[in-house]
């Protein structure tokens, strides 16, 4: 294969990758929180009565958050590479900033609930209405619906300005970050299951871009090499 072969063939799949890894990040995450909003009460200040009753429910949505977030890594390495030199080093840094923050909260709110059903499994009737368990609920409660949405809200706002900039998605799926974006940063705790809203949108343009590259890689787009599509 020559090289100009070899690069053009690496160009396609990159985008491909993203759009995989961006589907795969979509899927994990909304069954986990899918999961978790159907064991869990909403009310910071339950008392517990899932551990008794939902605990494996729980333990299986939390084993699904490291895949998601290594998808979701996966999806920022490809879209940058998508990006390539067309990338602002200012949007950059605060696209991955961002991201990674957002997965830093993700992992840290779960381990904090994994932590609450290993505690209840050792000992459960010194957990259940302690000062520990009303903290680990309460800052769990905090972190994800008010400093992890806030950060999906940011990620998203860079990357509908990137995607505004360069082109590597439609403007009407840009556009449409922006609106969902201000709804995670001016709603948050107020609407529940808001949080869904990101990975809906990350499928939304996994898709997008599975579907361009397809176009891009069909046999009428190869056999017009000199016509470039947005």
């Amino acid at each position: 294969m020559k090289p100009e072969e070899s690069l053009t063939a690496a160009r396609l799949q990159a985008p491909r990758a993203a759009a995989i890894a961006g589907i795969l990040f979509s899927i994990l995450l909304m069954t986990s929180l899918v999961l978790l909003r159907l064991s869990v009460p909403v009310d910071p200040l339950e008392a517990g009565a899932w551990l008794q009753t939902r605990a494996n429910t729980v333990a299986l949505a939390l084993n699904l958050v490291p895949f998601a977030g290594i998808a979701f890594l996966w999806f920022i390495g490809v879209l940058r590479d998508r990006l390539g030199e067309r990338e602002d080093r200012f949007f950059a840094t605060v696209f991955l900033g961002s991201g990674l923050l957002f997965l830093a909260m993700i992992f840290f709110s779960a381990a904090v609930v994994g932590g609450i059903i290993i505690a209840h499994t050792a000992d459960p009737q010194r957990l259940l209405g302690s000062a520990t368990f009303t903290f680990a609920r309460a800052i769990t409660y905090e972190i994800m619906n008010i400093y992890a949405i806030k950060m999906a809200g940011v990620f998203m706002i860079v990357t509908s300005t990137l995607a505004l900039r360069t082109g590597f998605i439609a403007r009407w799926i840009a556009f449409l970050g922006y609106a969902v974006a201000l709804l995670l940063l001016f709603s948050s705790r107020y609407i529940e299951g808001i949080l869904l809203v990101f990975p809906l949108w990350v499928l939304l343009i996994s898709i997008y871009i599975l579907i361009d590259n397809l176009r891009r890689s069909s046999p009428a787009a190869s056999h017009n090499p000199g016509v470039s599509k947005p």
